[in-house]
């Protein structure tokens, strides 16, 4: 089992919990981004700058995600591609994306991203405070726990460096 980090869109308290976490756990933690982002080593954590370009980020996570690891994302077409890989995954702000919700989540995603290239005005993502980060520490310790009991995993290697 890992735990496999869109670390572009993560907050830094978001960042910060899933360090903790991986040390607390002794749980492979993956923060993969387009450039480097501060503060993400550590004794259970790896930095994974991958090349310039579109997607190429999200491509390195998917090819990671096993089944039985757990993902971190708020991006939803990143979040389908990572469950049909058989990884968990939560967003940022606690909620988990599954087999059942994740094409209406697409949807609504469309639809707002529709309507933002039409000019319409939408409703932003509010900021994040201790409320947020409460919301994800609680699902991210549900869901580590259930993955453990329900899918044991051997944490193995990658099979590729840092770019």
């Amino acid at each position: 089992m890992k735990i496999l980090v869109d670390a572009d869109s993560c907050p830094v308290p978001a960042r910060e919990l899933l360090l903790r976490t991986a040390v607390r756990r002794k749980i492979r933690t993956v923060f993969a981004a387009n450039r480097r982002i501060p503060g993400t080593g550590g004794a259970y954590a790896e930095m994974v700058v991958c090349p310039p370009g579109e997607g190429s980020a999200d491509n390195r996570l998917v090819f990671l995600a096993e089944r039985g690891d757990l993902a971190v994302t708020r991006d939803i077409p990143l979040a389908a591609r990572l469950l049909e890989a058989g990884a968990a995954v939560l967003d940022d702000r606690g909620r988990t994306y599954t087999a059942e919700n994740i094409r209406e989540k697409l949807s609504l995603r469309d639809f707002t991203v529709g309507l933002a290239e039409n000019g319409m005005d939408f409703e932003r993502t509010a900021g994040y405070g201790k409320r947020e980060l409460k919301t994800f520490a609680d699902a991210l310790d549900r869901l580590l726990a259930g993955l453990r009991v329900i899918r044991p995993i051997p944490v193995r290697g990658t099979g590729c460096g840092s770019a």
